[in-house]
């Protein structure tokens, strides 16, 4: 795994729970776990197909009427 061994990844363990505290990596654990669900369903589901309509787009210039003199 990445030429890590046991003691490397405890003493990474280690300073993760020291810079973000125990109350904070149940959140983070989750939120990751939710991310690699979320990208893993996006690759398998198929893209689905936008039918509504596009809107001409206009520049301001267009939008304002011309002034008369």
């Amino acid at each position: 795994m990445f030429g890590l061994g046991l003691t490397e990844l405890v003493i990474i363990l280690a300073i993760i729970f020291l810079f973000f505290g125990g109350r904070k990596l149940p959140e983070l654990s989750r939120g990751l776990g939710l991310s690699i669900r979320n990208f893993k369903k996006g690759l398998h589901e198929p893209e689905a197909i936008d039918i509504t309509p596009k809107k001409e787009e206009t520049t301001p210039e267009e939008k304002i009427p011309p002034k008369k003199s």
